[in-house]
């Protein structure tokens, strides 16, 4: 028995297959259905219905949608740390040193925090003049001597820097390069009030509120153990304030790309500002420039 063709002299194909559709539209024909039907199914949330694949802006390339760059760049947390009142510059000076030793012991660069591993670091070379050590054990006290002569060179140099120029920002650079660190930490001073002494709020008291936001922030505790790698310190400053040790980067942007932590530190509240010295205002960034520490703190693990 001969089977009758359809009206256009065409054979009917028999498949079970669904019509081939590209991708990520036939997510949003789907969402759009189940949203249509009601009663059959359950309505689509706007909640539920970012969850939907969609296909991102970019361009295309050998037929598949390819992500901008600028879309796989990672969200940049803030901590924001305000001040009721003006700080000095010392101040400022040691809210660089003690954050780069904190991170430096948070990204598992030091094994222990700065002091007690400069404690043990200098009883053991006091214990080595009487007790032999294993050679591991001297390996391991050469290393530690090493990363904290290097460290403490690290600070000494940037209370001399503060002594000789405003400084508004900070960077300390772990992993990777100058210019594509696998992680990058800012400490903006923009918003600080420069005071004297007299003038000023407590030290102290500011280093507690500053860790105290860090700690509330909890930035660290859900981030993957890191190897031992080098960190790199960058800082800005005017470019005429006469800095040998540094090495001046005319040229420098600061990365975009990988993991990046901001640090923002301002000043508020009730403020004489007729007590205080000049402030800088924005323009006077122009004469800023990146300075960089000629020296790598290498990272070790125990």
């Amino acid at each position: 028995m001969r089977r009758r063709k359809p009206r256009g002299g065409r054979a009917l194909r028999h498949s079970h297959a669904a019509p081939r559709q590209r991708p990520f539209e036939f997510q949003t024909a789907t969402g759009q259905q189940m949203a249509s039907v009601g009663s059959a199914a359950s309505p689509v949330s706007p909640a539920s219905s970012l969850l939907l694949p969609r296909a991102p802006p970019g361009v295309k390339r050998r037929g598949r949608m390819r992500p901008r760059r600028s879309e796989l760049a990672v969200a940049c947390p803030l901590v924001s740390v305000v001040f009721p009142g003006a700080v000095t510059r010392e101040s400022c000076c040691l809210f660089a040193c003690e954050l780069l030793k904190h991170i430096m012991h948070q990204r598992h660069q030091l094994p222990l925090p700065y002091e007690q591993l400069a404690y043990f670091c200098r009883r053991a070379a006091k214990d080595g003049d009487v007790i032999k050590k294993s050679a591991s054990m001297d390996l391991a006290s050469k290393k530690c001597q090493q990363v904290l002569m290097e460290l403490e060179g690290v600070l000494q140099h940037l209370e001399v820097m503060f002594r000789l120029t405003l400084v508004p920002r900070v960077l300390i650079l772990l992993g990777g390069n100058v210019m594509r660190p696998k992680e990058l930490y800012e400490l903006n001073l923009e918003g600080i009030l420069e005071g004297s002494a007299e003038e000023s709020l407590k030290t102290a008291s500011c280093v507690r509120k500053l860790f105290h936001s860090l700690f509330v922030a909890d930035v660290f505790s859900e981030l993957k153990v890191l190897p031992a790698m080098g960190t790199v310190v960058m800082l800005q400053g005017h470019r005429s304030c006469g800095v040998d040790w540094f090495r001046p980067k005319l040229n420098y942007k600061v990365p975009t790309r990988g993991r990046k932590l901001i640090v923002n530190l301002s000043c508020d509240g009730d403020i004489n500002m007729s007590t205080l010295p000049a402030q800088h205002v924005t323009s006077d960034w122009e004469d800023y420039v990146w300075f960089q520490a000629p020296v790598t703190l290498k990272g070790f693990h125990e």
